[in-house]
């Protein structure tokens, strides 16, 4: 079994803190809903784990499996296991999604892919997220729509298997009949992989899709309550400013939000 395990983490950007304290587990199988007010930190913890330059961990620890993920690069996180799904994914103009994919997959196995094997299994994940058949001879994202840059990550995360994936936002973007099809592949994937799950959403409908095992609201840096299915309900129907009574916390006001530093595709299997 995976284990991304998060102790006591403090992350700043810019010298002003973001995280402050926080404390989360995630275990293979297991599919947790990630919410919160926009600018208090979700898309900060998500950047943080797979080690974005442009965040600084300046206390805290994440582990996973025992091995220290902050020691690691970027691409060494991707190895061991981490994927994330990001919010804006980059254009790269003249690298063919294939392409793309197979360098990946091969950078992390000893032995090469066989062609066969990749083109079936890419086959079968453009086919189960109802994109066009030329996707693999596309450039990676370009000209793409933001649907389609969305579905893309995961045709991503299906070909890579990774131990833990992180969606930030990936239901931006996506219609209602796009929403169930990756509903449908993130989930066809987890049953298939056993990877554990981190969402980051604000839309109720598409967590009724994900059936979430656990359910955790950010405010002001911290995870200040958890729960399950009933817990995303109630912010659903009631938002959250009950939480600042009951939790006596007062939730960050976004500032003009700028688009995160691209850091490249994040994931892979564990080997």
């Amino acid at each position: 079994m995976t284990e991304l395990v998060i102790k006591d983490l403090h992350v700043s950007v810019e010298d002003k803190e973001i995280l402050k304290g926080l404390n989360l587990t995630i275990r293979s199988g297991e599919r947790h809903a990630l919410m919160g007010p926009n600018g208090n930190g979700k898309s900060t913890l998500l950047a943080a784990i797979m080690g974005n330059p442009k965040y600084t961990v300046t206390q805290g620890s994440i582990k996973l499996d025992g091995q220290d993920v902050l020691a690691m690069e970027v691409d060494e996180r991707s190895k061991a296991g981490l994927f994330l799904g990001m919010q804006y994914p980059s254009e790269i103009s003249g690298v063919t999604n294939s392409d793309f994919l197979r360098s990946c997959i091969n950078a992390r196995q000893e032995k090469p892919i066989s062609l066969f094997k990749f083109i079936k299994e890419m086959d079968k994940a453009i086919q189960q997220l109802e994109m066009k058949p030329d996707l693999a001879h596309r450039f990676l994202n370009d000209g793409f729509s933001g649907g389609e840059k969305k579905r893309n990550e995961i045709v991503q995360m299906m070909m890579l298997k990774p131990s833990i994936a992180m969606l930030d936002e990936i239901d931006s973007g996506l219609d209602v009949d796009a929403l169930k099809i990756v509903s449908e592949a993130i989930n066809q994937c987890q049953k298939e992989t056993d990877m554990g799950l981190l969402v980051v959403s604000h839309y109720a409908r598409f967590y009724e899709y994900l059936h979430p095992t656990h359910a955790h609201v950010l405010v002001d840096g911290q995870i200040v309550v958890s729960g399950d299915q009933e817990l995303i309900d109630k912010i659903d129907k009631e938002g959250y400013e009950w939480l600042e009574t009951e939790y006596h916390v007062s939730a960050r006001k976004e500032e003009t939000k700028k688009r995160p530093t691209s850091i490249g595709l994040c994931g892979a299997k564990r080997g």
